[in-house]
């Protein structure tokens, strides 16, 4: 015969607790979950990620003296000052390649993994040149996600600085994703998720 193993009743108090712990944590998930569902259907404006950046960027320790905005030369003749455009996030100011921050757009060339996603880098940069040519363009120098130190170098994002440009006040990125040509892509203080693919 096996030993009877005594079961202890839970006290009302106990009970009510557990059950309230059930109710919070089910009321938060809800509201997690709609706030998500919500943040996917509406575009990200970036603009109101600038809001952030000045407190997060002193929460996580880095220098603020690195964060500089670059306007170009009013007058397309001066290349040395001109934006050029590499590619959909990718643009060189002043001698200096920048990956833009907040979004990725698809791979040109032999780089891209299929014929859809060569056509959509293309569509990209089109559009990116574009907002740039149109005018009042201003490129912000912002820190790269990097290790303290790798910022520049090819360990830290191949090289190139990082920035956002913005035309009007308005965030290229925010532009590039509401018109599907560009994925919403936001790195951490030291590194980045992995790139959604686009085939």
């Amino acid at each position: 015969m096996s030993p009877v193993i005594p079961i202890r009743r839970q006290s009302k108090l106990t009970s009510l607790l557990i059950v309230l712990g059930v109710i919070a944590a089910a009321v938060i998930g809800f509201a997690a979950t709609m706030a998500f569902l919500n943040w996917q259907s509406s575009p990200f404006d970036f603009t109101q990620l600038r809001n952030f950046i000045g407190p997060a960027v002193q929460y996580i320790g880095v220098d603020q003296s690195r964060v500089e905005i670059l306007p170009p030369s009013p007058s397309p003749t001066h290349s040395s000052h001109h934006i050029e455009v590499i590619d959909g996030d990718t643009v060189r100011f002043d001698g200096a390649a920048y990956r833009l921050v907040g979004f990725d757009t698809p791979e040109r060339g032999d780089k891209a993994r299929c014929d859809d996603e060569r056509r959509r880098a293309e569509e990209a940069t089109k559009r990116l040149r574009a907002l740039i040519a149109s005018g009042d363009a201003q490129l912000t120098r912002v820190a790269c996600a990097c290790r303290p130190g790798q910022e520049g170098t090819r360990n830290c994002n191949y090289g190139r600085l990082c920035g956002s440009v913005s035309i009007g006040g308005r965030d290229v990125g925010a532009i590039l994703i509401g018109q599907g040509l560009a994925h919403p892509y936001i790195c951490g203080a030291t590194s980045c998720p992995q790139r959604r693919p686009w085939c």
